[in-house]
């Protein structure tokens, strides 16, 4: 059905760098518009040139943009085109995670697929199928079998406001997504990572809100934004090892382009379920062989010098280490203990050296059958980990043998790893011969595909460190159950310089709209290293707590020594009671970079939680309770900065304090500089 043929909306002043042509081909013009009216989107073609634009309440959003992909060989799909029909539809409906912020998804978008069809040249064609939810806008290419066809450049456009100020990662550099974010305009911004988060101007009142990001990555590229001229951002794809983006075989589809929109920054948090509702239901079944929950582990002591990963006498892996975490998780409620550094391949330059790691060989003073029936005894799971250095083709010729010994074990999560310079991944090519890859090209998404799908068969779910970003794919597999993809808590521990007090301020409006992070919080000694150490923790004792709330993960970790939890039960106790999975998730306030209050429902009681965290500007927070259930009372347990607490001067003052509420009540809580509160309600 087409839609009339009418004249794009008036576009503001950044929209004439879009570049698109004053003479417009013949061709339809075919609109879409979100369930509640506000958002519109139009697609058309101009002078033969696939384009789009976004507007919201009339304002522009994304101003008239190329669309189009271009190929090694053979005829490409971006000039010489008519939109010629299209096709549509509305869905609403609704379902259910096996585990999530939230138990159930509601799926409700307006739909268009637009066909283009070539007016001159050789005949081609392609469909571009957008959807429009009331929280954001997503489109895909849906390409018809050409045979096999090397891809080298998508040309997909965002104009966006140069002016808008910006959140992001450099992409395309060394060290993958472990970056510190820079805050600047878009026109300052160069080649960038996705989520992409902008805040536009509309005058009276900051905003709206938009973030630019990617769903259902299969067997395709990861995209970067590369900023060609001021505020026209070109989606640029992680090569591969042959210069080529990607290699595609009959037909395919791309990953959807999403463009979050949100009138506050908290929308942006609270509309997030666009990327999950952009990927097929769950093509796996049953994974209840994974249950959330909280785990120790170790790990932070080798951060802190404490232990070692390879072996020797600081070896942290070792059997007796190993029966005191176990002890010391089955005596607080832990339900698993992750041990790094327990297989050979550690000693020496293991960065370098990904060919010397063995999955299935314990180092001698590991004893892993001993163990897992220790755990078991004590009802207790050990955590996996199988630290790669992104030699992924080491270990694809291992990963049954490693999956069984697990399997064997009891294990029922493994952590894996990639660490290694970001075009250092390494494979082997269908002769045998070793090629290097970006690590989030199209050869390491079809590898974490493989992974993920391999772990099924043996009961195991995967939390992916160094990994390809998220992009709502734990809906087809849910045993992909979280993921690092930015800064987390090690680079406290060594990072020159460690996370600023904001990083954490802006992950819920970046990173973690893509989906779980395992960031690794809770550590109760802050200055590990020493007080004159630059590598501290540049928080409060408060905000390590909040972050259990504020940062989703399923798997969630107690990162610190447990003699550090033994000398502070009393905030350790909320670290206890947190869970790791939830029935509804509300982020009630915010702004990028500044603040968060987040609440989440426990998903097996009637309990909410409440974090609140600030970056290095001291606030209060006023924290209306409206979510609570009507007519119930509530004792709220409060965890929150001391009246003297400074994340320099004195990080560990905290005050706990116990009231009745209901939810008429507004909780008023002071929040220090890099600051931090956590609320437990108990329904009664």
């Amino acid at each position: 059905m087409a839609g009339a043929a009418i004249a794009c909306a008036a576009p503001q002043a950044f929209v004439a760098q879009a570049q698109a042509p004053d003479a417009v081909a013949p061709s339809e013009v075919f609109t879409v518009s979100s369930p509640d009216g506000r958002t519109r989107v139009e697609v058309t073609a101009r002078d033969g040139q696939p384009v789009y634009s976004v507007e919201r309440d009339g304002k522009t959003i994304v101003g008239v943009s190329k669309l189009g992909l271009r190929f090694a060989e053979g005829a490409d799909l971006d000039r010489g085109f008519s939109a010629v029909s299209a096709n549509r539809a509305v869905v609403d409906t609704q379902w259910s995670q096996p585990w999530g912020e939230r138990t159930i998804v509601q799926d409700r978008h307006e739909e268009v697929s637009v066909r283009f069809a070539s007016t001159s040249g050789p005949e081609r064609a392609f469909t571009l199928r957008v959807r429009v939810f009331d929280e954001g806008v997503a489109f895909r290419y849906e390409v018809p079998d050409m045979g096999e066809r090397a891809l080298v450049d998508e040309i997909t456009e965002f104009a966006v406001d140069p002016d808008a100020m910006s959140w992001w990662t450099p992409a395309g550099e060394f060290n993958r997504y472990e970056y510190i974010y820079k805050t600047t305009p878009v026109r300052d911004m160069y080649r960038v990572h996705t989520p992409f988060t902008l805040k536009m101007d509309s005058g009276e009142t900051a905003g709206p809100y938009v973030a630019i990001h990617e769903a259902a990555l299969i067997d395709y590229a990861g995209m970067w934004l590369d900023q060609r001229r001021a505020g026209i951002l070109e989606a640029e794809l992680a090569p591969r090892h042959d210069g080529v983006k990607v290699r595609v075989s009959g037909a395919f589809n791309t990953p959807w382009r999403v463009i979050q929109i949100g009138d506050t920054a908290a929308d942006l948090v609270n509309g997030s379920d666009i990327y999950l509702n952009l990927n097929e239901p769950n093509t796996l079944g049953d994974v209840s062989y994974f249950t959330p929950g909280k785990y120790v582990g170790i790990w932070w002591g080798m951060h802190i010098n404490k232990y070692t990963w390879g072996s020797g006498p600081k070896h942290g892996a070792t059997t007796e280490n190993t029966k005191q975490y176990i002890d010391f998780a089955a005596e607080n409620g832990f339900s698993g203990v992750l041990v790094e550094g327990w297989n050979i391949g550690w000693d020496g330059d293991w960065f370098s050296n990904g060919d010397l790691f063995r999955f299935a060989e314990p180092y001698p003073d590991f004893d892993i059958e001993a163990l897992s029936d220790y755990a078991a005894s004590r009802g207790v799971e050990l955590i996996g980990h199988h630290e790669t250095s992104a030699n992924i083709a080491n270990y694809e010729a291992q990963l049954e043998d490693a999956f069984e010994l697990y399997r064997e074990n009891g294990y029922s999560t493994v952590k894996t790893g990639y660490v290694a310079d970001a075009s250092d991944l390494v494979f082997h090519d269908d002769e045998g011969i070793r090629r290097y890859g970006w690590h989030d090209g199209q050869e390491r998404v079809v590898h974490d595909l493989k992974v993920l799908k391999k772990a099924h068969e043996y009961g195991l779910a995967i939390n992916a460190h160094e990994p390809v970003k998220d992009t709502g794919l734990r809906r087809t597999y849910p045993n992909a159950v979280s993921r690092e993809g930015a800064r987390g808590m090690e680079f406290n521990a060594w990072g020159t310089p460690p996370n600023p007090p904001e990083h954490t301020a802006i992950l819920p409006f970046t990173r973690l709209l893509a989906g779980p992070m395992d960031f690794t919080p809770g550590i109760f000694d802050l200055m590990p290293n020493g007080e004159d150490d630059q590598n501290r923790v540049q928080t409060t004792l408060a905000k390590q707590l909040a972050l259990y709330v504020v940062i989703y993960s399923p798997v969630q970790m107690a990162a610190d020594l447990p003699e550090n939890y033994e000398a502070n039960p009393e905030p350790f106790q909320f670290i206890k009671d947190v869970p790791a999975d939830w029935e509804q998730s509300i982020a009630l306030d915010g702004e990028v970079g500044d603040f968060i209050v987040q609440a989440r429902k426990d998903s097996n009681s009637d309990n909410w939680y409440v974090g609140a965290l600030t970056d290095e500007e001291a606030r209060t927070v006023s924290i209306p309770l409206g979510f609570l259930d009507k007519g119930r009372a509530y004792t709220a347990e409060i965890y929150r900065d001391g009246p003297d607490a400074d994340w320099k001067t004195n990080p560990y003052a905290i005050t706990l304090e116990t009231r009745d509420v209901t939810a008429s009540d507004i909780i008023e809580i002071p929040l220090a500089t890099s600051g931090g509160a956590a609320i437990r309600l108990i329904a009664e």
